[in-house]
């Protein structure tokens, strides 16, 4: 440690010396805080004395040593060039004299009277010493010396005013001394000076940093080192050790300026340097945090703990009566033992408990006591999880209502403790509740388990597929004789939607409720939002998409927060969505949510949110997206955690990788044992279909046409057969065609389109080119044309990428090679954008064997721009990149009716029918509006 902003107490010293040097004693006490750099001046001081002229005997005195009679004297006796004669004279005397104190009277005036001789001739030694050489007298930490010592340093300080002498004594300003009088004894001597060191400003401790790591790392952290060293230089040297472990770790400087191990154990050597009721005090403000009620914890003086918090803050230990960093605390904590440590923060919890603070700072105690065996330490605990939950702080309420649940001597408290335990624990993983099943279970058999907990315990059971278990449950609730409290109806009441959407078959095992008592249980918002969530759904996927479902869903998004009851509400508003038809605007939301989910350490919610985003991923025809989320999700919790809803991620991954050619990762996936429970829910249709989908891209139509009937057979049972959840029909038709079944394709397609009505444009155009594919070469162009136009509508790009391939080959068999190169330019730019490398393939070999032109030259380009005006070719861009006439309208500031005009115009110029034939050129060579 250099002596940085040291100079001036340097130079004070040396002016002592010469002095002393000169035959005129000096006595020079170093005061300051405890770490702030008396030993380093010392020792430098020590290291010059020869230079000087004068000879340095050191000592140091010490905590442990301090019942050692003559110990520092001793010291110094021993570090002295004595004569044989001297020294054996003097050792005898450290004997006697040691002698002396050990089997005298402990009274102080008894101690002075037995060592007054002995202390005039231990002194003599050195005076004597003096005689021949200028000595300088070194004693490192005075006040831990022992009082025998002390007497001896004190007498020895009074007579060196004539002698060639300097004494340099060092001492923590709040050291305590065995001979209280010792410095004030000092101080009022003439020849004495004391020489104060303060803590190091800024400037000193970002020049002790730039010594070390250079300028460049003290300037980039310039506030910050200050800041949690607090001018204390053992502190500021644990810090640049820090800083130089993570630079080694890393191979690069960190970005931020974190306190690590060194610093604590410096925080920890500064404490042990000084007096133990210093170490005391810091013991408790660890507990605590806060300096508040420490002496009530600790059971001293308030004045005690003044002086001591006093202490700790001048040596920049403390900073505002707490800890620089938390760093800091921890090491201190760590230095309690198991059974101190347990028994503090139990005292502070019922200090806090006593003094009405908040429930989670009397938690926090309570989880550190060990035995806990307060009266009103469960309730504590339950409050303290509730608002831990509220405010997205997961594992800490887990840790609540796990102690809560250990203590609590009430069976039915308990009971209602490990559902409030398992709904806390499902949101880090869904499969950590099932250890508390059997608990939940027994508990209900003896008839401890509320109806709502009930409810609860039964979703839970049905999420893992044991779904005997769960139907128990139900049953045991419907023949329960006690009247339904509204929490229980409430409940019943928003989960009878939700059973109708996800486990159909489970509809007739819920209790029934009456209007009655729905209308009078639903009083909260926040229930009335999920119940609104959960009916909207239910319509969606029985009866279909509103007009007015995106102003319903997104008035309940808006007010929605990830909070202990509402997962359920934004789950099925963005599923509403989803299936609605309106994935583009269930994207954004689904976006925030999971970013909601992960600030809110709620691995489980972000993994089903990024289930439903892969979902709304591939309803957009972004396949890269759905298996991106996809993975995410599976990666976020483990794949046994999901239960009968790993068809979820697991369909949207099959899909995705499907469409792009990743046949390996497909069949790594399909590979994954899934619970058989998963075909009697809405996640086993999906995973049908996704099977379906892989078994036709690899040519095995008939195993895909087995999964899509089999899909269609579970949704007309469930009275789920509604286009927009899977369109089974147009995937079979695809079968049967490829089984050379065409007719019966036909019946498929067209039943499938009776059904879509005007509220699916995604599915009904997929289901149009199905329909062009059973019907004459001639009239498919139109219905590919039409296909593709409400596929823009719908948003799907990889189902347009399809309609133009099959629009291209359409040209060609009639003969008009102009126009299917030009749309096979675009069919080849949307597979690219949708990453469905299997459809690029064969477009290209497709176009490479009939000798087709790609729309993408330059010289098609050319004429493009050239045959449209620019208030054309800014419509046409927009639409090719399928913007609906309103939304281009909107961005352009121009009517509808201007839209309508413009591409009318366009298609005439250039010989087309629809925004499905608007070449590729438009859409990647012209610049997008602003």
């Amino acid at each position: 440690m250099s002596l940085i902003e040291r100079q001036e107490a340097l130079a004070s010293l040396e002016g002592l010396l010469a002095s002393a040097i000169m035959g005129k004693g000096r006595v020079a006490l170093v005061s300051g805080p405890v770490a702030a750099g008396k030993s380093e001046l010392l020792h430098t001081f020590a290291e010059q004395a020869a230079e000087l002229g004068a000879l340095p005997i050191t000592a140091m005195g010490s905590l442990a040593e301090r019942d050692l009679p003559l110990g520092v004297l001793g010291q110094l006796i021993q570090d002295a060039p004595l004569v044989l004669e001297e020294r054996e004279r003097a050792m005898a005397l450290l004997q006697e004299g040691a002698r002396t104190v050990t089997s005298s009277d402990p009274e102080p005036e008894t101690l002075k009277q037995v060592d007054a001789q002995i202390v005039h001739a231990l002194c003599t030694v050195l005076l004597e010493l003096s005689e021949r050489y200028p000595l300088m007298i070194v004693v490192d930490d005075v006040h831990h010396a022992d009082r025998a010592s002390l007497l001896c340093l004190a007498y020895l300080s009074r007579r060196v005013r004539f002698a060639s002498i300097m004494a340099v004594f060092s001492h923590s300003t709040h050291g305590r001394y065995a001979e209280t009088s010792f410095p004030t004894e000092l101080l009022r001597q003439p020849h004495c000076r004391r020489v104060q060191l303060a803590p190091l400003s800024q400037a000193g401790v970002m020049s002790m940093v730039a010594d070390e790591l250079g300028p460049q790392a003290a300037e980039r952290f310039p506030g910050e080192w200050y800041a949690l060293s607090g001018g204390n230089p053992l502190v500021t040297a644990g810090l640049v050790e820090d800083y130089q472990a993570a630079t080694r770790a890393a191979g690069e400087p960190p970005d931020e300026l974190v306190p690590g191990d060194a610093y604590g154990q410096a925080v920890l050597s500064c404490l042990h340097r000084a007096d133990p009721k210093m170490l005391q005090v810091a013991w408790g403000l660890g507990i605590l945090g806060r300096s508040d009620s420490l002496d009530q914890l600790l059971g001293v003086s308030a004045e005690y703990v003044t002086r001591e918090l006093h202490s700790l803050a001048v040596a920049g230990l403390l900073t505002m009566g707490r800890f620089r960093h938390e760093s800091a605390r921890a090491a201190v904590l760590a230095e309690l033992g198991a059974a101190e440590r347990g028994r503090l923060h139990r005292r502070a919890a019922e200090l806090a408990y006593d003094s009405g603070s908040s429930s989670t700072v009397i938690a926090e105690h309570l989880l550190h006591a060990g035995n806990v065996d307060e009266h009103w330490a469960v309730d504590v605990l339950e409050d303290a999880a509730r608002h831990a939950l509220r405010e997205g702080r997961v594992e800490p309420a887990v840790e609540y209502l796990r102690l809560a649940c250990r203590i609590c001597t009430d069976e039915q408290q308990r009971v209602r403790i490990t559902t409030a335990l398992m709904r806390a624990e499902w949101r880090i993983n869904p499969s950590t509740p099932t250890g508390h099943f059997t608990e939940l279970t027994d508990a209900l058999h003896r008839g401890n388990l509320r109806g709502s907990d009930a409810v609860v315990l039964a979703k839970a059971l049905l999420w893992h597929g044991r779904f005997d278990d769960a139907q128990d449950v139900l049953k045991r609730l419907s023949e329960s004789e006690e009247k339904l409290d509204p929490d229980t109806v409430t409940e019943l009441v928003v989960t009878r939607p939700w059973l109708r959407c996800s486990h159909t078959t489970f509809l007739s095992h819920l209790p029934q409720v009456t209007s009655e008592q729905s209308r009078a249980a639903i009083l909260s918002v926040a229930s009335y939002r999920r119940l609104e969530s959960a009916i909207t759904l239910a319509a969606v996927l029985t009866r279909g998409p509103r007009e007015e479902i995106v102003a319903v869903v997104e008035r309940i998004l808006r007010s929605s927060r990830l909070d202990e009851m509402s997962m359920d509400t934004v789950e099925s508003a963005l599923l509403a969505l989803t299936y609605g038809g309106r994935p583009d605007k269930a994207a954004p939301w689904c976006d925030l949510f999971i970013d909601e989910a992960s600030t809110r350490h709620s691995p489980s919610r972000q993994a089903r949110l990024s289930a439903i985003r892969a979902e709304i991923a591939l309803r957009q025809g972004d396949m890269l997206g759905a298996e991106f989320h996809g993975r995410l999700a599976l990666d976020t919790i483990p794949l046994t955690s999901w239960g009968v809803a790993v068809g979820g991620p697991l369909s949207c991954m099959v899909i995705a990788s499907t469409a792009m050619g990743n046949y390996d990762t497909v069949n790594e996936l399909l590979d994954q044992p899934v619970p058989d429970a998963m075909f009697q829910t809405r996640w086993g249709l999906h995973y049908l279909h996704a099977r379906g989908r892989y078994s036709l891209a690899t040519d095995h139509p008939q195993l895909a046409l087995r999964d899509f009937q089999r899909c269609g057979e579970l949704m007309g049972r469930w009275d789920l057969d509604v286009p927009w959840l899977i369109p089974w029909r147009t995937e079979a038709a695809e079968s049967c065609l490829r089984l050379g079944r065409p007719d019966q394709a036909r019946r498929l397609v067209e039943e499938q389109i009776r059904r879509c009505g005007t509220g699916a444009p995604r599915v009904h155009g997929i289901a149009m080119r199905l329909l062009a594919a059973t019907s004459e070469p001639r009239h498919r162009p139109m219905l590919l044309r039409q296909a593709g136009d409400l596929l823009q509508t719908g948003g799907d790009r990889y189902e347009l990428a399809r309609v133009l391939a099959d629009l291209t080959e359409a040209f060609h068999t009639l003969g008009e090679y102009r126009r299917a190169g030009m749309i096979g330019g675009r069919a080849r730019a949307v597979a690219q954008e949708c990453h469905a490398a299997p459809l690029s393939r064969s477009l290209a070999r497709d176009g490479e064997a009939n000798g087709l032109v790609a729309p993408g030259s330059a010289t098609e380009a050319a004429d493009v721009a050239a045959i449209l005006s620019d208030a054309e070719r800014r419509v046409a861009v927009l639409a090719a990149a399928g913007y609906t006439n309103r939304e281009i309208a909107d961005k352009l500031y121009v009517t509808v009716s201007t839209v309508e005009q413009h591409l009318t115009r366009t298609y005439r110029k250039l010989d087309i029918t629809s925004r499905a034939e608007l070449p590729s050129t438009l859409e990647l060579g012209a610049s997008m509006p602003a």
